[in-house]
């Protein structure tokens, strides 16, 4: 992610772009066929001015062309021809571009004025309201579905329109504030280093935010911990040692405080914080912050956990689950430096308490008699209970539903009404838990999850719905080798069959079999002890050697995710969900497939 501090990308002082006559001028846009010269020659024709734009690319290889199909723009392909020159009055180079590259060493002669990006982040400001979603799971289906819910109530919000890029990289959300809309409505991620964050907030300055969740994920650069998959045992045993794990807590807290700068961002702009409070990460982050701005906390309330309606300080949190209780008890790294402990409703979230002071308290709103098998629930208030019928399936939809729907209310003003129109239209998002065709009696689906809690939620979602469960695991961990090992160990247990159809995937299998095998487990540091027994029944392996096609995120290849699924299809199985960024790359080749068959 690029990142502007302190505008430097601007060429003009300040005073300079005041004293600058726009009025009857055109602007000259190099690389139009790129992310950012395509929002800035949009941009600037939003706002009432002529663009012409050039790029190196020929017509067919310019990737976001369709873009400009509502567009009166004249585009030069192929290079900048003294035509073009003869045409402008400004010139807007790529932040790329190099200040002596030829191009711009000719418009100066030719006495063009230079504007690069910082300048055009100044002269064209952002003059709607705007809303930044962050987080690490659930911050593109609340994105979509908040927008759906938006258009289906006559309100356009601000798109980039650049098909297959995230809404969340470079400098796309912040250009597309600045382009036509009655709001913005972003997803704005982050990789986990500082700044990320705070650099969109100083360049869209949002007026609302929602939080979603705080897991585990993005902690290492996976280039490093990658080289490392095919080194002897106890080299990647000291890997994932007690210092290792102090590593990875401490990675967690910096990286969770990297979603702070959206909090502090809501507060210096005076606006309203939506946060999942069953999630203590980020309740405790607002404490660390000392957050004094308005907010809006919800949460969920599901039948195992009705014992939670007594006052929070007389449950006993050590004594009322039972070894038995099909509640799940995991623990994240606390603010405080101890491990605080969680009765999960989904990965990361649910109910808490920990010596510190951090603890989980009734959110302002609640959605309760949760109905998965008819995707419905009562979201309450202490004003008002209203019953909102989903198209999506899981109970992490129902968090991404519920933040979405406050949004709505306070964000966009629209009535419960208004609000059930959009959800009862929404068709979902590509790769969330999307149905790619079924195969006699097996539904063949696809998601997205790639990290730990996103992979243990989406199982836990499909168990309730399907009976016999089979994933195939395409993913490579941004969390190096042990985070390959958490996915694992957020799948065992949670489905019938686990098909491993990435080098990494492979390779953690591999290793936690050996390691089983020679009593060795708890090196590995799992949530959970798994049998030999256990893991033969679970994992099918093939004879293949899986080659290593990526160390970055994508993990498997397009043949080892169509092997995957050709294994997953020999088994008794009612749906085959096929899980990673691959799975969702070469979605169209598993279509193929599919309609082969």
């Amino acid at each position: 992610m690029f990142k502007l501090q302190s505008l430097e990308l601007s060429g003009m002082s300040d005073e300079e772009l005041k004293g600058l006559n726009l009025e009857g001028k055109t602007f000259g846009v190099i690389g139009v066929c790129g992310v950012v010269g395509n929002l800035v020659a949009r941009i600037i024709m939003d706002n009432g001015y002529e663009v012409i734009g050039t790029d190196i690319s020929s017509k067919e290889d310019c990737r976001f062309y369709s873009s400009f199909d509502d567009y009166d723009i004249e585009i030069f392909f192929g290079g900048h021809p003294d035509e073009f020159f003869k045409q402008i009055d400004f010139i807007v180079p790529p932040p790329s571009m190099s200040d002596d590259a030829k191009v711009l060493e000719l418009a100066r002669e030719k006495g063009i004025d230079i504007l690069h990006l910082g300048d055009i982040f100044k002269l064209f400001k952002a003059n709607k309201p705007i809303l930044c979603i962050s987080g690490t799971n659930g911050k593109t289906t609340t994105t979509t579905l908040l927008k759906h819910i938006a258009y289906s109530n006559g309100i356009s919000p601000a798109e980039h329109n650049l098909k297959g890029m995230q809404g969340n990289n470079e400098f796309i959300p912040s250009l597309q504030t600045r382009l036509h809309g009655d709001v913005a409505i972003l997803e704005t991620g982050t990789d986990g280093t500082p700044g990320g964050l705070k650099s969109v907030i100083d360049l869209t300055h949002p007026n609302y935010g929602i939080l979603t969740n705080i897991t585990i994920d993005h902690l290492v650069d996976p280039d490093d911990h990658k080289d490392g998959v095919d080194e002897s045992l106890s080299a990647i045993s000291l890997d994932i040692g007690d210092d290792e794990v102090s590593h990875i807590d401490r990675g967690f807290l910096e990286y969770a405080r990297v979603k702070g700068e959206l909090i502090e961002g809501i507060e210096e702009n005076d606006g309203l914080l939506i946060y999942n409070s069953d999630d203590p990460t980020i309740v405790g982050l607002l404490d660390k912050l000392n957050y004094s701005g308005k907010s809006i906390s919800f949460g969920v309330e599901i039948d195992e956990f009705d014992n939670f309606e007594l006052e929070i300080d007389e449950f006993d949190f050590d004594s009322s689950f039972d070894s038995v209780s099909p509640i799940k008890i995991h623990t994240k790294p606390c603010w405080c430096g101890r491990d605080i402990k969680i009765y999960e409703t989904i990965s990361g979230s649910g109910f808490y308490e920990c010596q510190c002071g951090i603890k989980y308290e009734k959110p302002v709103y609640i959605a309760k008699d949760i109905d998965l098998m008819n995707r419905s629930f009562n979201l309450a208030s202490r004003d008002d209970e209203f019953e909102f019928k989903l198209t999506l399936d899981g109970l992490h939809n129902v968090y991404n539903a519920v933040g979405a729907i406050i949004a709505a209310k306070e964000f966009l003003g629209l009535s419960n009404q208004d609000i059930q129109k959009g959800l009862s239209t929404f068709k979902g998002v590509a790769g969330r838990m999307e149905i790619i065709d079924k195969i006699e009696d097996t539904t063949i689906m696809v998601d997205y999850a790639h990290n730990p809690a996103g992979v243990e939620t989406i199982l836990d979602a499909i168990s309730k719905i399907y009976d016999k469960t089979c994933v195939v695991i395409t993913v490579s961990s941004e969390s190096g080798v042990e985070g390959d090992f958490d996915i694992l160990d957020s799948a065992i247990g949670k489905v019938d069959y686990i098909v491993p159809a990435s080098h990494d995937c492979r390779y953690a299998a591999d290793k936690l079999i050996e390691l089983t095998k020679e009593n060795r487990q708890e090196e590995l540091h799992l949530n959970s002890v798994y049998t030999l027994d256990e893991l033969c029944k679970t994992f099918v392996l093939t004879d293949e050697d899986l080659k290593q096609e990526s160390i970055k995120t994508l993990g498997a290849s397009e043949d080892q995710v169509i092997g995957g699924l050709k294994e997953a299809l020999n088994l008794d199985t009612d749906i085959i969900l096929i899980i990673g960024e691959a799975a969702f790359k070469f979605e169209s080749a598993i279509k193929d497939f599919c309609d082969s068959l």
